[in-house]
C-alpha cells in the first residue's frame, strides 16, 4: 500500500492540536513535497528525513512522496514533525507495518544520523495524546516532562532504529514510569538575613499567606530588594496542579536544560523589558515574562524606570489572570495568574529628606517621579508598604535573633491551606461574589471600613482587595471572622498613594 498515515500534534499557545501525517508514494519522477502549511523549519525536514533513514539503514524510495499535514489552515513549525514523518515513508513503502500506528503519536526532530533531538512542547502534546486514548514517542530528553501527567503512555526513544524495532515488535520498549519526586522549597535566602524591618518581614508574610500584590517605596539600601529576595523561602509549595501548569508553560517557552518544575517560578525582568516581552508576542505568539511567572512571582525593580506602556500590559492579566495575544495568523490565549511584587524608591534622587543640587524641590520630585505609575495600576496592587532605612547600630548588632523562613513558611502555608479549604483558591483570587460570601463584616465593623474607604478615597476594586487582607490576616491568627484590627492593618497598607 504506498499510504500510510500517522498521528503528531501541534503547538498552538498552550493547546496541541492532533495533526495528521499523511505519506503517498507514486510513480513518475522522484521527489519530496510536505503541504499542509509548514513554514521553512518544516520544509527542511525534507533532508533531515532523507538522511536519516538511509543513515538508519532503511531503503529511501525513488518515487515522488507527497506528504500532507492536516488540517491545512493550520501552521506548522518546528523539526517536530521529522519523526512522524519518517514513520510514514518508512510505513508507505512497506519497510515496517502501518497496523500500529492508529494508536500511536511521535514528536521528535531527526538528526542527519537518525538520532533524535528534543523539542519544545512535548508537555502539552503528552497531556493531548493521553485524551485521545494514544500512546507518544518523544526524544529521551523529553521523557521527564512528558511523563508529569498521570495515566499517560510515553515512550522515550533516542534514535529511529528504536521506534521502527518497537512497531516491529522486534524490541520493544518499555513504557515511561512518571518520575513523581517531592516538591520541596526553592534554595533562595534567608529571612533571618535581614536586621530590623518588622514591618517589612510582616507585609511580605501576608502577601505570600494570601497571594497578594505588594508595592514596597524607600531610599536606597533600605533593603527592597533584599527582602523581594527572600519572598520565594516563604512562600507556600505547589500543588500537583500548579506544577502542571508551570510545567506546561516552560515547556514550549524555555529550552530543555533550564527546567524546573518543582519550585515557584521567580521572574526577574531588567526594567528596559518592553510590553511585548511582557506579555509575550510574535507570529506565533509565545508566553512573556508575565505567562512564565505563572503561579510565581513577577519581581519588578525600579518600577518607575519602566516604560508606560510596558506597565500598563500588567493591569488586564492582574485582574482576569490570564492573557489573549492577537496576531494576524492566530489568537491564543495564556495562563498569567501571577504574583506582582515590585519597589521603587520615591524619586530620582532616593532620598527627597535631603535636597541635593540635582533636586531643590522634593516635593514635587517625589510627585512627578511617582506619577509614571498610573492610578489604576496602582489600584491592582494590594499592599502599599514604605520601607525606610536600618539605623546602622542596629545593623550592626551581632546578637540578634531574627525569625528563619522555615518558621514563616509554616505560618504561610497554614493560611493557606485554610483558603483552599473555604474556597479552593487563595484570597487574593476570590471574585466579588465570593468575597460578599466569605469577607462577612458585623455591623459595627462594616460601618468602620465605609467610613475608612470613603476618607482614604478608596474604589470599589480597592475596598475589595482590603477586605481580601483583612480576610488574609485573620486566617493567619486562625480567626474565622474579621475583626477590627485585621480592617486596621488592611488599611494602613493603602495609606501611601
Amino acid at each position: 500500500m504506498s499510504l500510510a498515515i500517522t498521528f503528531s500534534r501541534a503547538r498552538v499557545g498552550m493547546d496541541a492540536p492532533i495533526v495528521t501525517v499523511e505519506v503517498h508514494l507514486s510513480n513518475g519522477l522522484p521527489g519530496f513535497t510536505i503541504v499542509g502549511l509548514p513554514d521553512a523549519s518544516v520544509k527542511e525536514s525534507k533532508e533531515r528525513v532523507r538522511s536519516a533513514i538511509i543513515n538508519s539503514g532503511f531503503e529511501f524510495p525513488s518515487k515522488r512522496i507527497t506528504v500532507n499535514l492536516a488540517p491545512a489552515d493550520l501552521p506548522k513549525d518546528g523539526g517536530r514533525f521529522d519523526l512522524p514523518i519518517a514513520i510514514g515513508i518508512l510505513a508507505a513503502s512497506e519497510q515496517i507495518d502501518q497496523t500500529p500506528l492508529k494508536a500511536l503519536e511521535f514528536i521528535g526532530e531527526l538528526a542527519l544520523s537518525g538520532e533524535l533531538r528534543p523539542i519544545k512542547g512535548s508537555l502539552t502534546a503528552s497531556i493531548a495524546a493521553k485524551h485521545a486514548h494514544r500512546a507518544l514517542f518523544v526524544p529521551t530528553p523529553n521523557a521527564n516532562e512528558a511523563t508529569l501527567p498521570s495515566a499517560v503512555t510515553v515512550f522515550a526513544v533516542c534514535h529511529l532504529l528504536q521506534v521502527c524495532a518497537h512497531i516491529q515488535k522486534k524490541t520493544l520498549i518499555d513504557p515511561c514510569v512518571t518520575s513523581v519526586e517531592g516538591i520541596k522549597p526553592p534554595h533562595a535566602p534567608d529571612m533571618e538575613d535581614v536586621r530590623g524591618q518588622q514591618q517589612a518581614k510582616r507585609a511580605l508574610e501576608v502577601a505570600a499567606a494570601g497571594k497578594h500584590n505588594l508595592l514596597m517605596i524607600g531610599p536606597p539600601g533600605a533593603g527592597k530588594s533584599m527582602l523581594a529576595a527572600r519572598l520565594p523561602g516563604i512562600l507556600p509549595l505547589m500543588t500537583e496542579q500548579e506544577r502542571l501548569e508551570v510545567a506546561a508553560i516552560q515547556s514550549i517557552a524555555l529550552s530543555n536544560d533550564t527546567l524546573d518544575w518543582n519550585i515557584r517560578p521567580i521572574r526577574t525582568p531588567h526594567h528596559t523589558a518592553s510590553g511585548i516581552a511582557l506579555a509575550g508576542g510574535g507570529s506565533n505568539p509565545k508566553p512573556g515574562e508575565i505567562s512564565l511567572a505563572h503561579n510565581g512571582v513577577l519581581f519588578l525593580d525600579e518600577l518607575p524606570e519602566y516604560g508606560r506602556k510596558a506597565l500598563e500590559v500588567l493591569r488586564e492579566p492582574l485582574e482576569t489572570g490570564e492573557i489573549a495575544i492577537s496576531r494576524a495568523a492566530c489568537q491564543v490565549k495564556y495562563p498569567a495568574n501571577f504574583q506582582l511584587i515590585t519597589a521603587m524608591n520615591p524619586c530620582p534622587c532616593g532620598t527627597p529628606e535631603k535636597p541635593s543640587d540635582k533636586c531643590n524641590n522634593p516635593i514635587a520630585c517625589c510627585n512627578r517621579y511617582q506619577s509614571k505609575l498610573s492610578g489604576p495600576l496602582l489600584d491592582r496592587i494590594d499592599i502599599h508598604l514604605k520601607v525606610d532605612a536600618v539605623p546602622l547600630s542596629q545593623l550592626n548588632q551581632r546578637h540578634t535573633s531574627e525569625e528563619n523562613s522555615n518558621d514563616i513558611r509554616a505560618r504561610v502555608e497554614s493560611a493557606r491551606s485554610r483558603q483552599l479549604d473555604r474556597c479552593g483558591k487563595s484570597n487574593h483570587d476570590m471574585d466579588s461574589k465570593e468575597v460578599s460570601q466569605y469577607c462577612q463584616l458585623s455591623n459595627e465593623h462594616q460601618h468602620f471600613i465605609e467610613q475608612a474607604a470613603e476618607h482614604l478615597g478608596l474604589s470599589a476594586r480597592a475596598y475589595h482587595r482590603v477586605l481580601k487582607v483583612s480576610k488574609t490576616l485573620a486566617d493567619l491568627d486562625a480567626c474565622e471572622q474579621i475583626e477590627k484590627h485585621h480592617l486596621t492593618e488592611a488599611l494602613s497598607y493603602r495609606s501611601i498613594f
